[in-house]
């Protein structure tokens, strides 16, 4: 019988390893701890939420509770695509996303390769400061001065039109006018503070290409588009995917404060139908199947960009 020890190595045990696990962890504590507030942030407001969706599929009531009220399967859903206000909500938030996105999405880029080609530091800052500014402007603050520009009464444009001899132009409540409108409004609050990645994107790529470009005859268009697009291009389409992820979701405050009743054929859209219809008419169970269609579709939005991403080797996954 053989009586030699087990090398310590052999079972996994190696003291050297273990020691600097520890070690490893004991350096990390500081971080885990910062961390934690963080975890318990994504449980409480994300996660545990999450176990209200259960609300879609059934007769939703107070006094019942979520486990105690009558279970009817996909009775909502059915209600909701049957409606034909419904089908025009849906049309409405797929049709403003994909115009943010496909409008909206080349600015902060476009922006960000400007602001980089400027030398005269002075006035970069200048520029950077008053495009970054109106992010951090309240929706109410910004939906007050689009009505001081736009209004029909009294509104800065119509006035300007009326003193030249015009008539005063709806702005506000023409679908027309009314999207493009939403669209600019969107693209100017947020297109400086979005710009900021693209810039920092920029920083990463070697100088010494533009160098070497330059030495060969490069003209300043040929690179950007030969050096500085394809060095964004892993933060373009990261930021691409995850917008595709919220298609669905057009934005509650922006849309709110400029619709009005004239233009709800166009401006209707799921975040302003699961207010009136749940927060006021009380609906939960039937606005809760929206959310949770809505969040599906998101879902599936991002598992097919990312798919197409890698097909060019740029995905999240």
């Amino acid at each position: 019988m053989n009586d030699q020890p087990v090398p310590v190595k052999a079972i996994g045990l190696d003291p050297r390893r273990t020691l600097k696990r520890r070690i490893l962890f004991r350096k990390n504590v500081p971080l885990m701890i910062m961390f934690f507030p963080v975890i318990v942030y994504f449980i409480v407001f994300k996660y545990v939420p999450m176990l209200g969706a259960v609300i879609a599929f059934k007769q939703y009531n107070f006094s019942d509770g979520i486990m105690g009220s009558p279970w009817v399967g996909l009775d909502n859903f059915r209600l909701l695509f049957s409606n034909p206000q419904m089908v025009n909500t849906i049309r409405n938030t797929l049709l403003l996303s994909v115009l943010k996105i496909v409008v909206g999405f080349p600015f902060p880029i476009l922006l960000a390769i400007l602001l980089n080609e400027v030398r005269r530091k002075w006035f970069k800052n200048v520029v950077q400061t008053l495009v970054y500014l109106p992010h951090f402007f309240n929706w109410i603050i910004v939906a007050g001065i689009v009505i001081t520009v736009f209004s029909r009464e009294s509104g800065i444009i119509n006035h300007l039109i009326q003193r030249g001899g015009g008539e005063a132009y709806p702005f506000l409540y023409n679908g027309f006018s009314w999207v493009a409108i939403f669209l600019g409004s969107g693209i100017w609050k947020e297109v400086g503070f979005s710009a900021i990645v693209y810039l920092a994107a920029i920083t990463t790529i070697d100088p010494s290409l533009y160098e070497s470009a330059g030495m060969d005859g490069a003209s300043k268009l040929r690179q950007i588009w030969h050096i500085t697009l394809p060095g964004m291009r892993p933060t373009i389409i990261l930021l691409l995917i995850l917008a595709m992820g919220n298609v669905m979701e057009v934005g509650f405050d922006q849309i709110y404060l400029l619709q009005n009743s004239v233009v709800a054929h166009i401006s209707e859209v799921i975040s302003t139908f699961i207010y009136r219809a749940g927060l006021q008419g009380g609906q939960f169970s039937m606005t809760a199947a929206m959310g949770l269609f809505e969040s599906l579709v998101g879902l599936v939005l991002v598992i097919a960009s990312n798919q197409i991403a890698r097909k060019f080797k740029q995905g999240l996954w």
